[in-house]
């Protein structure tokens, strides 16, 4: 049996990017997905990712952002596919929003080009098409942008494997044992032994965490997306943001359109606590889908309520208090943990595998990763049906 230095259970958009981080580092390493990434089974799929560096979501997450655009600077000059592209993004909420405070706060810290607008019509002045109600206020980042995912999995795929690391497909990780100084990984298919693994299955951790008696709860969800036509003048990607925030009706994201795909509108919150197999994962599948999503265009973005060009559901996996977990094994130092990115985690990936690469190889992380520990207090709460409470 071959042994290998590192084995990283989960080849999506963490996974695939720790696989390079290790690989070029001289590391022997194998990667085992159930599917072949990129595909539409996990989280990373979708067309496009907001990239934030003023993130809502907290301060702890903005080095992850700043490190992460580095990464995607450099992952373009390895591509003549699109990996990045500006447009500006917008960070909105109501009055006592602390996503909006948080995204100043982040602004403020690490002197990240910003705009802040104090009201729905200063929002309205700028862009003509977008209609906030009055109380709305939020911050404009001109150099953030789209992300496309399925790019940078193929880029970072196509990397890893030509520094030397290997891959294995259609093979999901059934079972972890972890030993004294290593691991055995058994698949579907086949066993494998390595000096350390990293756990990166995304919405499949929970089996893998119960199994190496971790009591970290992650709920997978099930959430929207849609595009739909919208006069290109307006919406293009050359004259329209990005955004993310929350009005009174909930939490949506949206998208300009890109090269003619239309507006792409997504609602945060559908469905909690579902399991990957018992999921209804095609669009429109509940009556409400496409619903929820006219809802929001139609109040503000009237011009962009055209005819549905595609359907789409993502599935979601979060921790308890929707912080990620990015830690080594709190009894094995030779496991490492990564979980709960969904939601804004893509924009991180890039940072957050080479993190995982340096925990395996260091034991240490170049970044502050403590807000992200695997024994804070916060994993043993129960998750609330109410979602989040940093909006």
């Amino acid at each position: 049996m071959t042994k290998y230095d590192v084995i990283v259970a989960g080849a999506g958009a963490m996974g695939m990017s720790a696989g390079y981080f290790l690989a070029k580092e001289g590391k022997k390493v194998l990667m085992i997905d159930a599917f072949d990434p990129p595909h539409t089974s996990g989280s990373h799929h979708g067309d496009t990712r907001i990239m934030r560096h003023a993130n809502g979501e907290g301060i702890q997450y903005v080095p992850l952002a700043l490190r992460s655009q580095e990464i995607w600077n450099y992952l373009q000059a390895q591509t003549n596919d699109p990996i990045f592209m500006k447009t500006g993004v917008i960070s909105f909420g109501l009055p006592d929003s602390k996503f909006v405070d948080h995204a100043l706060e982040g602004a403020q810290k690490y002197n990240i080009e910003h705009e802040y607008f104090e009201d729905g019509p200063s929002f309205h002045d700028r862009w003509a098409d977008l209609q906030f109600e009055d109380k709305i206020h939020g911050v404009y980042e001109p150099h953030a942008g789209i992300l496309f995912p399925e790019n940078i999995i193929r880029t970072f795929k196509r990397l890893a494997l030509d520094e030397g690391a290997e891959l294995k497909v259609h093979e999901p990780v059934e079972e972890i044992t972890i030993l004294d100084q290593s691991v055995l990984i058994k698949t579907n298919k086949k066993a494998y032994t390595a000096d350390q693994v990293i756990v990166a299955a995304g919405a499949y951790n929970n089996k893998l965490f119960a199994q190496m008696d971790l009591n970290i709860k992650l709920e997978p969800s099930r959430r929207t997306i849609g595009w739909f036509d919208a006069d290109e003048t307006h919406y293009g990607a050359d004259v329209f943001p990005g955004f993310f925030g929350e009005t009174h009706h909930g939490v949506y994201y949206g998208f300009p359109s890109v090269l003619g795909t239309g507006v792409k509108i997504g609602k945060f919150y559908d469905i909690g606590n579902v399991e990957p197999e018992y999921m209804e994962t095609v669009f429109n599948g509940y009556s409400h889908d496409e619903k929820d999503l006219r809802d929001f265009l139609n109040e503000h973005m009237p011009n962009a309520t055209g005819n549905l060009n595609k359907g789409a559901v993502c599935m979601f996996t979060n921790t308890s208090d929707e912080d990620f977990v990015i830690d080594k094994h709190p009894q094995h130092d030779h496991v490492v943990l990564a979980a709960g990115f969904s939601g804004h985690g893509f924009k991180h990936s890039a940072a957050i595998g080479e993190i995982l690469a340096q925990l395996a190889i260091k034991g240490e992380s170049e970044i502050d990763i403590s807000a992200f520990s695997a024994k804070r207090e916060a994993l043993n709460y129960l998750f609330s049906e109410k979602g989040p409470s940093h909006f």
